[in-house]
């Protein structure tokens, strides 16, 4: 008997302190119901508003972070007619081009699996407790925390 099958919701959000391979969690998401998947890379970058980016760090409040984070999937999973759904978010150091975010959907038709993979993203940056140090090139630093998302139009 599976996980589900005993009542308990699988993990379907994750922070990691070391870098991650997407494919083994696209292969999770397969199913014979879906036939749409759309993804989300959130990806260190060389700027921040006018500033060259050397590189980051992020820190979680990690207890609250997984469980918020599950919330939101689950959010997604009903919300939306999808078959599947994960997100992993990186702790730590980072460096420019590294992967930050994953998010990965699967839905019967694309419309669903498109439209949960931007609830997540957005969701997980506004309410998840993940707050990036950014590193800059003159050799200052900064603290930036998650600030509430406009929806999506």
């Amino acid at each position: 008997m599976g996980a589900r099958d005993q009542g308990i919701v699988p993990a379907r959000f994750e922070l990691s302190g070391v870098a991650f391979d997407i494919a083994p969690l696209r292969t999770r998401l397969l199913d014979d119901r879906a036939g749409a998947y759309a993804s989300f890379e959130g990806w260190v970058r060389d700027h921040n508003d006018g500033r060259p980016v050397r590189g980051l760090h992020y820190e979680a409040y990690a207890a609250l972070a997984a469980t918020e984070g599950q919330r939101i999937v689950e959010e997604a999973a009903v919300r939306f007619a999808i078959t599947g759904v994960h997100c992993v978010h990186r702790t730590g150091e980072l460096a420019i081009g590294d992967l930050a975010v994953w998010v990965g959907v699967s839905a019967g038709h694309r419309g669903a699996a498109f439209d949960a993979c931007r609830f997540v993203i957005d969701e997980v940056k506004a309410r998840v407790p993940i707050w990036k140090h950014e590193r800059y090139a003159d050799g200052d630093a900064g603290w930036l925390h998650p600030e509430p998302v406009a929806p999506a139009e």
